[in-house]
């Protein structure tokens, strides 16, 4: 199977799960059968069960969960979704213009995600209530979570990025939460850091709502997470494009400023009084 069939594979798998509540051993199981999804058509249960490191039971109970009778119900649908067509026949093009076009279907995937409102107020309402707000971001994610901080710094007193991980992590999580911040926003893009993991686990038992822009609904995030927010990264270059995501934590960032308008405003008419005086900007 070519990289472009593998992919619409893939996503045709993902969206077996959509709008489906798993258990954190079930999202285990989905994120696998998402991340093999040419190969896992040839799997046994046990097969499955021992690379997705679950029981053979939770295997079974996976696919009931998704309305099927058992595993060899769900495995004939992942071999019909693995043999479909590819989806991917209208890129044209170099290998780089198809890294590009690529790219646009993952923003007409959250395009699509975003009729539903629902989330992502909720996220806004959350993240606009938190003083401070922590935004954490490690590794790959650093530049998404200083980007965003950026401009929610014109409209949020106090945000507060977490882009180092070690000790000093946790120290800094604990001052925020001491300092009155009650949502946390986190970016978990792949490969997914250990540290930012344990940074989640830890901000869950402190009593931090958190808010995950991750890159599917069954990553890792998932199981810390109050509300997850999913943007696919591109896969076709040496390195991950992050379009979607990028383009998701402003959509958040809107969220935050729709959910408390009016301090939003004044926010943004002192900087530009403040940005004026002090001639930041030469247009």
């Amino acid at each position: 199977m070519n990289e472009g069939a593998a992919l619409a594979s893939a996503d045709r798998v993902l969206d077996l799960f959509h709008g489906v509540r798993l258990t954190p051993t079930q999202r285990r199981i989905a994120h696998f059968l998402v991340q093999h999804a040419a190969t896992a058509t040839y799997l046994s249960a046990a097969e499955v069960a021992e690379l997705a490191q679950v029981s053979q039971p939770s295997v079974t109970r996976f696919a009931t969960a998704l309305g099927y009778d058992g595993y060899p119900a769900l495995r004939r649908r992942l071999r019909e979704l693995s043999t479909g067509g590819a989806g991917t026949t209208g890129r044209t093009g170099n290998e780089l213009q198809r890294a590009v076009q690529a790219e646009r279907e993952n923003l007409d995937r959250l395009a699509e995600q975003l009729a539903d409102r629902e989330p992502i107020t909720a996220a806004g309402a959350l993240l606009a209530a938190s003083r401070p707000l922590p935004v954490l971001g490690l590794r790959a994610a650093a530049p998404l979570a200083a980007y965003f901080a950026y401009f929610a710094a014109k409209v949020h007193p106090d945000v507060r990025v977490l882009d180092d991980g070690g000790s000093q992590l946790t120290d800094r999580l604990e001052q925020a939460g001491a300092a009155g911040a009650s949502a946390l926003l986190a970016f978990l893009l792949p490969r997914y850091p250990r540290e930012t993991l344990d940074a989640l686990g830890e901000a869950r038992a402190a009593g931090f709502s958190i808010v995950a822009i991750t890159d599917s609904p069954v990553s890792p995030a998932t199981e810390y997470a109050d509300i997850v927010l999913p943007a696919a990264v591109g896969a076709h270059l040496v390195f991950d494009l992050h379009t979607a995501p990028m383009a998701l934590a402003m959509v958040v960032l809107q969220a935050i400023c729709d959910a408390a308008p009016s301090d939003t405003q004044r926010r943004l008419e002192e900087f530009e009084l403040s940005a004026a005086r002090r001639q930041l900007f030469v247009s």
